[in-house]
């Protein structure tokens, strides 16, 4: 009798961790697929000039104040719908000399009210911000 006992209690120790092996190998694979979707969605994001809605999109004023920091900015940007992460925006400001002073490279970020719209491209809305085209109060239908 103990012999037999002892065979089904290798065996039961046998199939316990064969189980635990396949759970683990089941979550490694998860993890992997999970890394690799995020990762290639942050790519995408950040390599293909994508606009967050299509043509005529919407209208949004943005209002930059003194001082404003680059993370903030990004921030508001992915609050606000026009831009759809926030990393992304941080890089693609990089890449496109916005927002940073680094050895004498890139421009600050320059205070405004800016009319941007949320078909334009991560590309567009840095160009426009770093070139400065402030929307003046005659531009928004205001009187001063």
């Amino acid at each position: 009798m103990s012999a037999k006992i002892n065979d089904i209690n290798r065996a039961t120790k046998a199939i316990i961790v064969i189980s635990w092996k396949l759970i683990l190998f089941a979550l490694v694979i998860l993890l992997v697929y999970e890394s690799v979707s995020r990762g290639y969605r942050f790519g995408y994001g950040l390599f293909y000039d994508t606009a967050v809605d299509e043509a005529p999109g919407v209208d949004l004023r943005v209002t930059i104040g003194e001082d404003e920091s680059l993370a903030n900015l990004a921030v508001a940007m992915e609050q606000s719908g026009l831009a759809k992460d926030r990393f992304s925006f941080i890089i693609q400001c990089i890449f496109y000399e916005y927002g940073y002073k680094f050895m004498g490279y890139g421009n600050p970020i320059r205070e405004g009210t800016y009319l941007l719209n949320t078909s334009m491209t991560a590309k567009e809305i840095i160009t426009t911000l770093r070139d400065g085209k402030v929307e003046t109060p005659e531009e928004s239908g205001e009187e001063e």
